[in-house]
């Protein structure tokens, strides 16, 4: 993608340019990534142990509590899905691990949800091929390419997501057979269904109205909706929605600075200095169908933060 720079009613391009390597590449990631992906950062260059051996660019946790893999390529590679899906199986059966490197880093009251999580792949590009096996393969997995202009200037951009839902716990269907001292712990998915439980119609309609249009905002199917105990997020690489559905009114946050929103119908409010569920401090109560495309307007503000 030509880019180019602005002055004076004159335009010149700015030439691309690359790192030096995939080093400095995970390091500039690494330093700004939650600005870049939404995410926390946990851990660098993460050893597998003897058995499995290898190393994990960036381990993270993003802002739903979500478990994340980062890999790196500074050009596209043919085994970058596999190493990432060697990683993501890998961190599946070492929670213990994880959990422990996140509460050095981030503190032991950090909850982790570990329900699906996410591999997010960096490169320069990906071929029709890769997004194809990602899709394939169904886990909960992101590709992002990048592009660097001069060297003040970084273009991101989120060319395939996909997440992957689990059986419940409450799907389960108990065994004869097992024992007490056989239970297999299991991880709770939050899902729609669980959120729309015993709400009034009325209401269930207002969120499926809400939710096709959030979807709008995407003709790539980019957007990720993610439910989780309290709300339903929806992120574009990262948050900037979340949706908690109530009985007669949907709750809204928004991840963009309540001072930089444009609101003339004044339907917001800051709550970056009180407590509030959403990862965002932008708050919206939305219960009148009338109001959906001034709600719609607040929320496209947010989603455009992250395009």
């Amino acid at each position: 993608m030509p880019l180019y720079q602005m002055k004076q009613q004159k335009t010149q391009q700015v030439k691309p340019s690359s790192f030096k390597n995939e080093k400095e590449l995970q390091n500039l990631f690494e330093a700004n990534l939650e600005e870049l992906l939404g995410v926390r950062f946990v851990d660098t260059e993460f050893t597998t142990g003897d058995r499995q051996r290898g190393r994990i660019d960036t381990l993270g946790i993003d802002q739903d509590g979500t478990p994340v893999i980062i890999e790196y390529k500074k050009t596209a590679k043919e085994n970058v899905i596999n190493q990432g899906l060697f990683y993501l199986d890998w961190l599946v059966d070492h929670k213990g691990d994880f959990t422990l490197a996140a509460q050095k880093q981030l503190g032991k009251d950090i909850e982790i949800d570990w329900s699906s999580p996410r591999l997010i792949l960096v490169a320069e590009s990906f071929s029709e091929y890769d997004k194809y096996a990602v899709n394939r393969i169904g886990a909960n997995i992101q590709l992002w390419t990048y592009r660097k202009y001069g060297n003040e200037i970084l273009f991101l951009d989120s060319i395939f997501a996909t997440i992957s839902q689990k059986p419940s716990k409450k799907d389960k269907v108990d065994s004869k057979e097992e024992t007490k001292d056989e239970q297999v712990e299991e991880d709770v998915v939050y899902t729609l269904e669980y959120h729309l439980s015993e709400k009034p119609d009325q209401t269930k309609a207002l969120f499926d109205t809400l939710r096709e249009r959030i979807y709008l905002l995407n003709d790539d199917s980019d957007i990720i909706e993610k439910p989780n105990k309290i709300y339903v997020s929806y992120k574009h690489g990262k948050n900037f929605c979340e949706v908690q559905i109530q009985a007669n009114r949907l709750k809204i946050w928004l991840d963009i600075p309540h001072v930089e929103l444009d609101d003339p119908n004044k339907l917001s409010r800051d709550v970056s200095k009180i407590g509030h569920h959403g990862t965002g401090a932008t708050e919206i109560n939305f219960s009148d169908l009338s109001e959906l495309d001034s709600v719609m307007n607040l929320i496209e503000q947010s989603y455009r933060q992250t395009l």
